[in-house]
């Protein structure tokens, strides 16, 4: 038997590898420095590092300036009043902060880019000018913020974030990183994360596009903007940070809302990101080959930086880079985590029986059809059940048990239908209904209520005439 530790050290193979990838990265992308960090079975496995200076390369205390990554703490922070029962995310934002130009957008909306709000601040670029330039949200919103109608398309919106970041200290009656550093960064622990850089830390640089120069950006405290990209962190403390959104964390959101938010609620723009991707409530959402990522990347004047989390895989990876441009970063994050989960596949856990099982559940399992087409229903370690086609390609969902003998589906066409077994008058079940369709024990089964019935001569061969 193996220990923890021994399933998931990594390889020196692997390791390697991983080196192999950032060294070019920092090189081809002229990179003053590159830090990184993979992260397995919650614990993180790796570390390394690049940089232009000898003897000076950064490690896992370093901080770094992160970005839009910030937008995902702030939205741990929305979820976290709703699961207070505080809000609604359907509310619309005038109704917990009145006086905005964007009011009727909903706070769900907001969350996944769904708001039409414009993409940045109007007036100077914000990322490399005081936020004492844009003092209130009227000057974050400008006079006309709204590009699109509300819940129609996603589009990128930065000012949205300042909007739920408003909210949040609206509703909490204190600033947002205040908020920010009770209720999530130190409970998970993320003492090196903050609005404020603390040595040690990274300078920011500008490189030359066609000569090897360097040139100092500005570090600016964005003000009103801040919940949409303040952030300064390191990669052990994102490294945790990953941990949490993979696996969720009562002290700071349950397990069930960081699934909420890794889930697609937007679809991407077209020629965006591949297909099968989108945005979540904070969370970007890429699909790269047949490995979905959930994460997201950052970047401000001098600064770029990735989370990406691989939750099939149990790997993620933090990618974090002080240069303005030169390199993409989130393909340096997918790769890292490409490298660990096929050289080193996930060992999956331990096969076991169910610890009790409903008999009355139990005599359900097995085949059922939907006119011709045949699925099986199984019992789920979770106290649900699944319904799977069986050969041909179909719709599949899991459910979860809604305390009164029916289900509720989670995923895919059926998510939010109800599944319940239908009786008859002595106890027998007659079929299934799942959000009206009527699946039987055998195709067409004439002893079942079959919309539209079932021809009485029943099934027959093709009777060739003359």
């Amino acid at each position: 038997m193996t220990t923890p530790q021994e399933e998931h050290a990594l390889l020196p193979a692997t390791r390697r590898a991983l080196l192999h990838r950032i060294a070019v990265a920092q090189a081809e992308g002229r990179a003053p420095s590159l830090t990184a960090a993979v992260v397995r079975g919650g614990e993180i496995v790796w570390t390394g590092s690049r940089t232009s200076v000898n003897g000076h390369a950064p490690d896992g205390d370093v901080q770094y300036r992160i970005g839009s990554i910030t937008k995902t703490f702030t939205a741990v922070l929305v979820l976290r009043l709703r699961d207070e029962g505080r809000i609604s995310l359907e509310d619309p934002l005038e109704k917990h902060l009145p006086g905005t130009s964007a009011g009727g957008a909903t706070i769900a909306q907001l969350l996944a880019h769904t708001a039409g709000l414009a993409a940045e601040s109007p007036g100077p670029w914000w990322e490399r000018t005081p936020g004492s330039l844009r003092p209130g949200l009227a000057d974050v919103l400008g006079e006309d913020p709204l590009l699109h109608p509300g819940g129609r398309r996603f589009h990128y919106s930065n000012p949205g974030y300042t909007l739920l970041g408003a909210l949040v200290e609206e509703l909490r009656q204190e600033p947002w990183e205040r908020v920010l550093r009770r209720e999530v960064l130190e409970p998970l622990g993320l003492r090196r994360t903050g609005p404020d850089p603390v040595a040690p830390h990274a300078g920011g640089w500008a490189v030359h596009p066609w000569a090897d120069v360097l040139l100092p950006e500005p570090v600016e405290d964005l003000g009103r903007m801040a919940p949409a990209g303040q952030l300064w962190s390191t990669t052990e403390d994102l490294a945790r940070f990953a941990v949490f959104l993979a696996r969720g964390d009562d002290r700071v959101l349950s397990a069930s809302s960081v699934v909420e938010m890794r889930t697609p609620a937007a679809p991407p723009e077209p020629g965006d990101l591949a297909a099968g991707s989108g945005y979540g409530l904070g969370m970007q959402v890429q699909q790269w080959g047949e490995r979905r990522l959930v994460g997201h990347s950052g970047s401000l004047p001098g600064y770029l930086a990735n989370l990406s989390i691989a939750v099939e895989d149990d790997v993620a990876s933090v990618v974090l880079v002080n240069c303005t441009s030169g390199l993409s970063i989130s393909t340096v994050g997918a790769d890292l985590v490409r490298i660990v989960a096929e050289a080193e596949p996930r060992i999956p856990e331990p096969w076991r029986p169910l610890p009790e099982v409903d008999p009355a559940v139990l005599a359900l399992t097995g085949p059922w059809y939907w006119g011709t087409s045949p699925f099986v229903l199984r019992m789920t370690a979770d106290g649900g059940v699944s319904l799977d086609p069986m050969g041909a390609p179909g719709r599949r969902s899991r459910f979860r048990a809604a305390g009164d003998g029916s289900w509720i589906g989670l995923e895919g066409y059926y998510a939010g239908e109800t599944l319940r077994a239908v009786r008859a008058p002595d106890g027998t079940v007659t079929h299934l209904d799942l959000g009206s369709f009527v699946f039987t024990r055998t195709a067409y089964d004439p002893a079942a209520p079959v919309p539209g019935g079932v021809d009485e001569e029943g099934w027959r061969g093709l009777r060739q005439e003359g």
